[in-house]
């Protein structure tokens, strides 16, 4: 039988038995003809013979002696926007990893251009396979509590569900909207997908839900979630039916010791989620499996779910196994420990480093002339982060505990309002309470805490207490809004860094310790279209450009990974401690990533969407506090 390639006397992956066996492997059409084993040691000879081999005739032939290959990897968690770049550019720095399929949720451009954003990245070309997830939650929450630049809705998913490459809805995030009582947006896109007429997954987002409250978001369709597990929620989760795509930061011993001890593999898979452009030089789902194995899994287990457990989630039930009648994607290893491929197969065809090919085609333009010109926002000024205690002053005070107050500190009717006058607050002195978003070493939460901080001359002084401001300034000429939110344990150095690849409504980001390098980059940004931007001493240090949509670059990656690298470090030089900085920077605008976060329109209590206030209470002098 004449075939195109044969594989010979290679170690194969048995995915039934989570093993390796000694087989030769025969390719037409670009799936696979037949998987033969290799026989016993011929008399006479140390050449061993597939027991099917001769019955092959082959027009290539690859000697897999003592190499290891494996099916494609299958990544059904990430977000090709996460990696700053566009589809094609993806598709050339992964595939050489192994990668081979991915389930992509496009809900950042989405986010910025809507349907149009997600339909310019399903019309380019690309080796890899790119299913996609329609995003669920555009914008991630209730539109009162952000602006995006743009909406999703029933119209939209209709239109995205009529591509075949549509095979689940992406994660749902607005946990409220879609146990609340009534026709909800989160209900009704789950009722839409269950009538598509064909087999749609629905993906959950639900960090620190538990008992009734996950109960619910199961009950309602949701029996997916990729965000950060606990040994315990592993347990929890799974024991509730739910199936669990595990990133980066979920790889912990004590999450792989549980997932190890009960035997919980099939409802499991190994995913990415964001990948920074810098790391993806570096390796992509296949760091992900050999991280998973530095922690302890076996690497026949870290196989199956990259492979099998993901295409089996999806319905891609063509893919994920090197079985007969599959798809010919599949990946040659020279060993089991760096899990770096000396060759990667796609539909039976071996692939080539794609790295020249990228470097020709940057210049490409790729999207309409408006993604280039998307950041609408006005210039910053000094006085954009000077902080009047005035203006954050609650003005929603019970009027009888105002007229106590304004009879204690004899200020007449001008305390029922519950502000000072402007010519009194000019000369406010005293403590104030503050609200503050306190990073943490590892991961995107921003724990809740309350700092006291003095107030000079009606200001509150942010930078004498150790603080740093953030601020983000709605940028696509909607409304102009600002917010502010101080933040603890960021910058420890003088500086400030800007941004607008801020999740999920990537509004204009600004955090820093230095009113002056804080208008620097945040001008920067607004110059550049777009981008992260670092400042320090009154200069700018380091920036990467986004011009497309202000989100995505359209240089090579080797390139764009340079600009990233170089913000990293800079970041990273003025004191901020994150195993991902730029990460933990840009979800401090994430609506759904606990604990605390900021929006243009103030800051929200994640779990209870419950907007809080900066200022918590103000003591003036000695007197008395008084209370929100």
């Amino acid at each position: 039988m004449k075939v195109d390639l044969v594989i010979e006397n290679a170690w194969v992956y048995r995915t039934f038995r989570q093993c390796f066996e000694r087989m030769d492997i025969a390719v037409t059409g670009g799936k696979f003809f037949d998987v033969s084993p290799v026989s016993d040691f011929v008399e006479d000879s140390e050449q061993r013979v597939g027991a099917r081999r001769g019955e092959w005739e082959a027009e290539s032939v690859f000697d897999g002696t003592g190499k290891f290959v494996i099916p494609g990897l299958v990544d059904i968690h990430m977000h090709v926007e996460s990696s700053m770049t566009y589809p094609e550019e993806f598709s050339r720095a992964v595939v050489p990893f192994g990668v081979t399929t991915v389930v992509a949720d496009p809900h950042e451009i989405a986010n910025v251009f809507g349907l149009e954003g997600i339909l310019s990245f399903m019309e380019q070309e690309t080796e890899l396979d790119i299913f996609y997830g329609i995003p669920s939650s555009v914008p991630a929450t209730r539109t009162e509590m952000e602006t995006s630049g743009a909406e999703f809705g029933e119209k939209e998913l209709r239109e995205l569900l009529r591509d075949e490459r549509v095979v689940c809805l992406g994660e749902v995030m607005n946990f409220k909207d879609l146990v609340a009582e009534g026709d909800t947006k989160s209900k009704r896109f789950l009722e839409v997908c269950g009538e598509c007429g064909r087999k749609v997954r629905i993906e959950g987002h639900c960090p620190g839900l538990s008992g009734g409250d996950l109960a619910a978001f199961i009950r309602a369709g949701v029996d997916a979630d990729h965000t950060e597990q606990t040994a315990e929620s592993v347990l929890e989760k799974t024991d509730m039916g739910m199936f669990l795509e595990l990133q980066e930061k979920s790889l912990k011993e004590e999450v792989v010791e549980v997932v190890k001890r009960k035997q919980l593999y099939e409802n499991i898979a190994l995913v990415t989620d964001d990948t920074m452009p810098d790391r993806l030089m570096e390796g992509h789902l296949n760091r992900i499996v050999r991280l998973a194995v530095a922690k302890g899994m076996p690497a026949e287990k870290a196989i199956y779910l990259a492979t099998f457990t993901p295409a089996r989630r999806m319905h891609l039930d063509d893919r994920g196994i090197i079985a007969p009648g599959k798809k010919a994607d599949f990946v040659v290893l020279p060993d089991l420990e760096s899990f770096v491929p000396e060759a990667v197969f796609k539909d039976g065809k071996r692939c080539v480093d794609a790295a020249a090919e990228g470097l020709e085609n940057s210049l490409k333009k790729r999207f309409p002339d408006h993604f280039y010109s998307s950041v609408r926002c006005r210039l910053a000024l000094a006085s954009d982060f000077i902080l009047p205690v005035d203006d954050f002053w609650k003005e929603e005070y019970r009027k009888e505990e105002c007229r106590k107050e304004a009879c204690r500190n004899e200020c007449g009717e001008e305390a029922l309002s519950g502000k000072p006058s402007g010519s009194e607050a000019q000369k406010l002195s005293g403590t104030a309470v503050v609200n503050v978003m306190q990073i943490q070493t590892f991961g995107t939460r921003a724990k809740h805490v309350q700092r006291e901080i003095p107030v000079q001359d009606g200001n509150l002084c942010w930078q004498e207490a150790g603080l740093c401001l953030a601020a983000v300034f709605e940028r696509y000429g909607k409304n102009g809004d600002v917010s502010w939110g101080f933040v603890e344990h960021a910058l420890e150095q003088k500086g400030a860094v800007a941004t607008t690849w801020s999740h999920d409504s990537h509004n204009l980001l600004v955090l820093g310790n230095s009113v002056e390098d804080m208008v620097l980059a945040q001008n920067e940004v607004v110059h550049m279209q777009g981008g992260y931007v670092t400042a320090s001493g009154g200069r700018v240090t380091a920036a990467a450009e986004l011009p497309v949509g202000g989100i995505i670059s359209d240089k090579s990656l080797p390139e764009l990974a340079a600009e990233i690298r170089a913000v990293r470090g800079e970041i990273e030089r003025m004191g901020y401690v994150n195993n991902n900085v730029i990460m933990s920077i840009s979800t401090l605008s994430l609506l759904v990533s606990p604990e605390l976060k900021l929006s243009d329109q103030g800051m929200f209590d994640v779990k209870s969407q419950r907007k809080i206030p900066l200022v918590e209470a103000f003591q003036i002098q000695e007197e008395k506090v008084v209370e929100q």
